[in-house]
């Protein structure tokens, strides 16, 4: 079974925070490529899995190692595809390796896709928000490679909003591949924390374990302020859209725009035919990595964000509950399939704001359980 690399000298107390001193676990090939040469390797990766400008199959293609396959997540191995678009099976143009899809037939790796590898790597940036579906996906194979006996590693990579714990602790009772385990909306971890707790809690499908290596980061911290330098997905292309994302994508479950199908993604919100809600306005509009946006070709009313100071404000509500107040048909606000509930974990929140309570209230609601992940948290983080 592998076991857990140990931090690097110095990691503990490592105060800077300029990002160029971070060294992604990916970055540290002396700790993990001894453990893949002559194996069949697996990757779960995507456009962000890169040592500097070199991506990281190819890098160690280069080095010898046997890469088998290539599983990509939601919007495909090279990040183009939109929200929620099927991601079909294929092969890589430039290194003819074969790609199987986790967002298509299954999301889940099959018993016949694993059987041929040895181990199995993930490498993919995250964003620290629980509805974002990488970390989903790291479930599922971390629970695939469990059940057939197949060892992982996770390459640690930084949380750009890791300073926040924040938001509602999912319900088991909205589980979805929005939301898979127990964590509040900004879980403060990094992918190789959160596969730690997933592991160690029993999470996984029948409390199987998986055999899991996480290599770790060299002079990272929680606290430290990251610039992904490569956007994780087609609709968060910037910092502020980073920021803004776990306060905006509960948007998602509603009439109201987040800018999908228009250059300021996850920046501005508004609704059609609703002025009330502000004096900007935007029309999505069909796109590369905005197929279908929704309210698209319609013109919107609401804010634009994008100039906003977003570095501070973690999770706010106050969009939200003003947003619902303004509305003029609030029957409507919230979509007739309820998306919102499986977006926050609950639907407490959704009733909460329709019954009018402001923010500071529905706030201690989530505190009992806040203070319980936080206390979980502490157990498995590797940086201060």
């Amino acid at each position: 079974m592998l076991t857990l690399f140990s931090l690097c000298r110095g990691q503990s107390s490592a105060k800077t925070t300029a990002q160029s001193t971070i060294r992604t676990g990916a970055e540290q090939l002396n700790l993990y490529l001894p453990t893949l040469q002559g194996k069949r390797v697996g990757m779960v990766v995507n456009h962000t899995s890169r040592i500097g400008t070199t991506h990281l199959v190819d890098s160690l293609l280069t080095r010898g190692v046997t890469v088998k396959t290539i599983f990509a997540p939601e919007h495909g191995f090279r990040g183009q595809a939109t929200d929620g678009e099927t991601i079909s099976n294929g092969r890589d143009t430039r290194t003819g390796v074969p790609i199987v899809s986790l967002y298509g037939a299954n999301n889940k790796p099959t018993a016949a896709q694993l059987d041929s590898l040895d181990v199995v790597v993930f490498d993919i940036q995250d964003v620290g928000t629980r509805f974002y579906t990488y970390i989903s996906t790291m479930h599922l194979v971390m629970e695939a490679c469990a059940e057939r006996g197949k060892p992982m590693l996770v390459l640690d990579r930084p949380n750009p909003n890791g300073r926040y714990v924040d938001g509602p602790v999912l319900d088991p009772k909205f589980r979805s591949f929005v939301g898979l385990d127990p964590i509040p909306i900004l879980h403060g971890m990094t992918v190789g924390e959160l596969a730690r707790m997933m592991n160690n809690e029993h999470w996984l499908k029948d409390g199987v374990n998986c055999a899991l290596t996480v290599v770790p980061m060299h002079f990272y911290n929680h606290q430290m302020a990251y610039d992904l330098p490569v956007p994780p997905s087609p609709n968060l292309p910037n910092r502020q859209a980073i920021q803004l994302y776990p306060t905006l994508c509960l948007f998602e479950g509603t009439v109201v725009s987040v800018g999908r199908g228009t250059d300021k993604q996850f920046q501005v919100i508004g609704a059609p035919d609703s002025p009330q809600y502000g004096p900007y306005k935007f029309t999505p509009a069909d796109k590369p990595g905005a197929v279908n946006p929704p309210q698209e070709g319609k013109l919107c009313h609401g804010l634009d964000l994008s100039g906003t100071d977003a570095s501070r404000q973690g999770l706010t509500l106050k969009y939200l509950i003003e947003f619902y107040r303004k509305a003029t048909n609030k029957d409507k606000f919230f979509l007739a399939t309820n998306y919102i509930d499986k977006l926050a974990g609950t639907d407490q929140l959704r009733q909460q704001v329709i019954a009018g309570l402001n923010e500071k209230q529905i706030r201690q609601t989530w505190e009992p359980g806040l203070s319980r992940f936080k206390q979980l948290r502490k157990k498995y983080l590797l940086y201060p």
